[in-house]
């Protein structure tokens, strides 16, 4: 499910751009924009390395098998786990949490369709520089808002 993260910064940008890693690292400038309005809780999909919230879930205690409560944040994998997360992230907002999602804006795909249309969404304005990377991501981006309705 989880690729193990890349520590040098120049192999970083070269898997980025490859199938050698599906974790795309928030870029700090865009979750503190947000945390301001949100003011976040947990990390729900994070690494120890690249955790924005004090509390969060690695890939060993596995977010998908976690209760969702407060504030969320999630930066899923972008391969194909990332509809399981979405749905999630969903279900979690029936119960009661707030789930903010930063999420390839794939307006084509299945997940996009069932899960991420049920949200509040923004498009991102531009390419998002993820982590350490040097260049803009290939793809565009959107965050995707579900609203806890408890």
């Amino acid at each position: 499910m989880y690729q193990q993260t890349i520590s040098r910064k120049d192999e970083m940008n070269k898997g980025m751009f490859s199938s050698q890693t599906d974790l795309w690292e928030t870029p700090q400038d865009l979750f503190d924009k947000l945390d301001k309005i949100f003011q976040f809780q947990i990390d729900v999909c994070a690494t120890p390395e690249n955790a924005k919230c004090k509390t969060f879930f690695t890939p060993e205690i596995d977010g998908l098998k976690q209760d969702w409560k407060g504030i969320c944040w999630m930066n899923p994998p972008y391969g194909r786990q990332i509809g399981k997360w979405m749905k999630k992230a969903y279900e979690s907002s029936l119960c009661g949490a707030t789930v903010v999602c930063l999420v390839p804006a794939r307006t084509d795909t299945a997940w996009w369709h069932e899960y991420a249309m049920r949200g509040y969404i923004e498009f991102v304005r531009g390419r998002l520089k993820f982590g350490n990377a040097k260049n803009s991501a290939p793809f565009p981006s959107a965050i995707v808002v579900f609203k806890g309705e408890k």
